[in-house]
């Protein structure tokens, strides 16, 4: 950020605003948050230890102890698990001498486990000092840590991940990568007007491209009729969500049309400040962002008087994500931007009127940003052109698992099931995960036998936020399942106690599963537990944590019944009461 830029901002912000940066700055230096620093940082903002602490230990990627020299964080997701997670992490222990979740005696390396950090479609992959390492395998893991020990940096040897962009529409369809010039889009605002947006926007019936597909115009139309002395516009490219990778190809390829619908969104809502909550994991593209920032403002569609508008000035800053999944819900990205836990506000207010720093927020995912420069540059009427009647335009998707042709696939809406299994060589599918282990599992029988449920002809069927993960037919659908409740025990903000016991005890559940020795009732209880974190739980991730196990009992209900066609429930009520006493006996008061 340059120095006008960041001094602008810093004069709206409060200080307390600055504490993430600060930090990272800190996590970067020194490799760890020492009690020093705590200290230091507490006496500055003017806040307790224990709140700076807090914030420190909220985070996955900032350390209370030395995290090494050269810090690796080994992708753990599910893709990761199944392309070969044990074997890059038993080489990365071998090769670095430190076991996973610690530092090597000599304090050179520190590996870790993270969850999916945007690069399934490269699997195995891990971040080495926040660069990235692509399709792993052992020989390579040993090169680079022998590199490594030589002196030479991960930025000197990481891999500039593929973009993998597999299919667009044909005879010039696509949308989001299509021919870009920069400034093309915004040229059209002075004679549109905010009015004119607004209506290009309404009848371009584009909603939200994070998952909740909440009309855009509506929620700029709110944000501008609020009446403040700053408003803000904020990107969330917090891309958390296990199996989708589409922001950071988006943000890769095309940062400018993301750029220009924030830009056009702070014309249409009457904003000065926009903000990137770009995620840790994706540091290594804080440079390109930062490139494409500055050459906006050298072509003046950045800073005072953009575009020659009178009295239109916006400009926009970065802001690194600490490594919390629950980030992506935009309340407790709010909170994270203003230096906090990354906590879900309670939702008296939604943020068009209280948002960050309690003034008017538009808060927009990289996709739903890069659509409207695109529809503002095609114009609308072209845009409609594509995908059908009540769902026009074109969707991204992430693809990985089991097939031959993992990356991104720019569909229109219309596009059957079947012939995007088609087109990314699915082998064998059998479960499909769409949008992540917080969406909903398919069942290929399910869907082939009820052929009207394959279209993807209106986005309220099938309610893809961005991914498909393919598991082919010799897969442990509970091994899959159980991946998805760690990762959601281990990303609970932990306010609640639907979330935050409700993950535990469904994981106990799972592990019966796992092990043979569960029962009937376990599956009841499973469904029993899910519905009642769906209902009672705080903020998203806890409703929606248990939507892929309480839809695979339902459609996989001949692999689950099969698990139990031979158990034995003597030793079910054995296992279970020496389960009842070892829970007892560690958690008694």
């Amino acid at each position: 950020m340059s120095t006008d830029v960041r001094q602008k901002f810093f004069a709206v912000d409060p200080e307390r605003a600055q504490l993430l940066s600060a930090l990272w700055q800190h996590q970067f230096q020194d490799r760890y948050i020492s009690r020093q620093v705590i200290r230091h940082l507490a006496d500055k903002y003017q806040l307790s230890e224990i709140e700076i602490e807090g914030v420190v230990s909220f985070y996955h990627f900032f350390h209370l102890k030395p995290a090494g020299k050269h810090t690796i964080y080994l992708n753990n997701s599910i893709i990761a698990e199944l392309k070969g997670f044990d074997r890059i992490r038993e080489t990365f222990e071998r090769e670095t001498g430190a076991r996973l979740g610690f530092t090597d005696p000599s304090g050179t390396f520190g590996l870790f486990a993270t969850p999916c950090i945007g690069l399934s479609d490269q699997e195995p992959a891990a971040l080495i000092d926040f660069y990235p390492f692509t399709n792993l395998n052992a020989l390579k893991v040993k090169d680079i840590i022998n590199r490594l020990k030589e002196g030479k940096s991960a930025a000197e040897i990481c891999d500039v991940p593929q973009e993998n962009i597999r299919y667009t529409p044909a005879n010039n369809r696509t949308i989001f990568f299509a021919p870009y010039t920069r400034g093309e889009a915004i040229a059209r605002l002075a004679t549109l007007k905010q009015d004119g947006v607004l209506e290009q926007l309404r009848r371009s019936e584009l909603s939200g491209r994070g998952g909740a597909f909440f009309p855009t115009w509506k929620k700029w139309d709110t944000c501008r009729n609020y009446t403040a002395s700053h408003k803000f516009i904020i990107c969330n490219a917090d891309e958390g969500e296990p199996g989708t990778f589409k922001d950071r190809v988006l943000l890769s390829n095309q940062p400018g049309s993301v750029l220009e619908g924030m830009i056009i969104a702070a014309y249409t809502v009457g904003a000065s400040y926009g903000i990137i909550y770009l995620r840790g994991e994706y540091r290594w593209l804080v440079g390109k962002l930062q490139e494409e920032i500055e050459a906006f403002h050298a072509q003046d569609l950045l800073g005072k008087s953009i575009a020659g508008i009178e009295g239109f000035d916006f400009d926009i800053r970065l802001e690194l994500g600490a490594g919390a999944y629950v980030c992506g819900e935009e309340t407790a990205l709010l909170e994270s931007l203003e230096g906090k836990r990354g906590e879900p506000r309670t939702k008296w207010f939604y943020p068009v009127e209280k948002g960050y720093l309690q003034l008017p927020t538009v808060v927009n995912n990289v996709e739903t940003f890069a659509a409207v420069s695109r529809i503002l540059q095609l114009g609308v009427d072209d845009y409609l052109k594509r995908g059908i009647p009540g769902s026009p335009g074109t969707k991204l998707i992430s693809i990985s698992g089991d097939c031959e042709r993992p990356g991104i696939y720019e569909i229109e809406w219309g596009l059957t099931i079947a012939e995007l299994l088609e087109l990314c060589g699915a082998k064998d599918p059998y479960f499909i995960q769409v949008s992540g282990p917080s969406g909903e599992p398919i069942s290929i029988k399910e869907k082939f036998r009820r052929i009207s449920m394959l279209d993807l002809k209106d986005q309220k069927d099938i309610r893809c936020g961005g991914s498909f993960m393919i598991f082919n037919s010799q897969r442990d659908i509970v091994h899959i399942l159980m991946n998805f409740s760690e990762f959601f025990k281990h990303e609970s903000c932990g306010v609640c106690t639907p979330c935050r016991a409700g993950n535990f005890i469904i994981q106990r559940k799972l592990e019966r599963l796992q092990n043979g020795l569960a029962d009937m009732n376990d599956l009841k209880e499973l469904k029993s537990w899910g519905t009642l974190m769906k209902t009672t739980s705080r903020c998203g991730l806890g409703k929606t944590a248990t939507n892929s196990i309480i839809q695979s009992l339902e459609r996989f209900d001949d692999y689950f019944s099969g698990r139990f066609a031979k158990t034995d429930n003597s030793i079910i009520r054995k296992f279970n009461h020496q389960l009842a006493v070892a829970d007892y006996e560690r958690y008694k008061p």
